[in-house]
Parts: structure tokens; C-alpha cells; sequence
């Protein structure tokens, strides 16, 4: 019975909070109705028996894109009457590409109604662990048959930060704005630290 409450209550949270990520005019707005619906959708990940699925929600998805997209909507200088005219000219097209979005939809229900693709026979290698959790089956099937594939995907992911870190701090000219000269910096003495300034009245300091 629990359960049951639990899945409505989710569910309903879902679908109004998807709703309001449309609706809402402030983009701010919006962003924190994502944030609720990616927490509601986590909440049936875990009601269906994936902790897995309901953590990269959580930690990922809220932890990491919907925070950067908060971030990002709130340090732009948005014209709200800029935006608003966008939606308004490029509405037509959205409806169009709604339209094929739903025609493909009802092909894919209707093919799925004729018959089932079989893809393949399963072996039963992949079973889950008998008396094991999600996560420890995952993780299992993952370090065990795929545990090469998952460390070259590491070692891209580490390579990808390099090289964004790489890209960053290129050296650039000597008085260039944002580097750093560490040596420069602790051989300094405490009274070259502050420069005081004592202006006259009416006139201002130059740096």
C-alpha cells in the first residue's frame, strides 16, 4: 500500500514539475523545477529496485548538470522580452518538430503492439547476483566482464581533464591579467604587500 502512494505521489510530482520547467518565464525558475523533477524521478528509480539509476540521478544530473545550468542562466544578462519574442517566432517550427516527435512515438507503440525485436538470445552471463543488491550485481558485471572497457574509459575521461586543464592555463604574455608568478609571489616582504594612499579631497587614487 505504501508503495502505491509512494509511486502516485512521485509520479504526479514528476509530470507537474515537467510541466512547470515549460512553463515558467524565469529561466532560474525553471532550472529548480528540473531540480525537483530530477529528485521525484530518482524516488521511482528506487521504488522499481534501481539504486544505481536513482544515485546518478542525484549526483550526476542534480549534483553536477542541473547545478551547472543554474549557474551558467544565473551569471547571463537575459532580456526576458528577448526571450519571450524568440518562443513566440520559432513556435511554429517547435510545433512541427512536436508533431514528428508524436508521430514517432505512435509508430514505435504501434510496432511494438505488432511484435517484439529480438535481438538476441540472452546466455544468462548477465544475471543479477541471487540475494545481492542492484548496485552490488552492477558493479560485479562491471569490474568482472567489462572491467577493461570501464579502465579505458577512465584513462579518456583523465585524459580529457588534462587536457582541459592544459588549454587553461596556457602561458600567455608576461603582463598578461591572471598569472601567476608563485616565486615572484613568496619572495615578496610583508611591507611591499600594501601600498598606502593618502589622496586629496576631491581627487581620486591611480593605480
Amino acid at each position: 500500500m505504501i508503495q502505491t502512494i509512494a509511486f502516485y505521489l512521485f509520479a504526479v510530482l514528476v509530470i507537474a514539475s515537467a510541466v512547470m520547467v515549460i512553463m515558467s518565464r524565469n529561466p532560474v525558475h525553471s532550472v529548480l523545477w528540473l531540480i525537483l523533477a530530477f529528485f521525484n524521478a530518482a524516488g521511482l528509480m528506487v521504488l522499481v529496485g534501481a539504486e544505481f539509476i536513482a544515485m546518478l540521478l542525484v549526483i550526476v544530473y542534480v549534483g553536477a548538470v542541473a547545478v551547472l545550468f543554474l549557474f551558467v542562466v544565473m551569471m547571463l544578462d537575459i532580456d526576458f522580452a528577448e526571450l519571450r519574442a524568440g518562443f513566440i517566432k520559432n513556435f511554429p517550427l517547435g510545433i512541427a518538430i512536436a508533431a514528428i516527435l508524436l508521430a514517432e512515438l505512435v509508430l514505435g507503440i504501434g510496432a511494438y503492439r505488432v511484435g517484439a525485436i529480438e535481438l538476441g538470445t540472452p546466455d544468462g552471463a548477465s544475471a543479477p547476483l541471487l540475494d545481492r543488491s542492484n548496485i552490488e550485481s552492477i558493479g560485479a558485471l562491471l569490474y568482472r566482464d567489462y572491467i577493461f572497457l570501464f579502465e579505458a574509459a577512465g584513462i579518456i575521461l583523465l585524459v580529457a581533464m588534462v587536457g582541459a586543464i592544459v588549454l587553461t592555463h596556457r602561458k600567455g604574455p608576461a603582463d598578461a591579467r591572471g598569472q601567476q608568478d608563485i616565486g615572484k609571489q613568496n619572495r615578496r616582504r610583508p611591507e611591499e604587500a600594501t601600498v598606502m594612499k593618502q589622496p586629496g579631497i576631491g581627487k581620486g587614487v591611480e593605480l
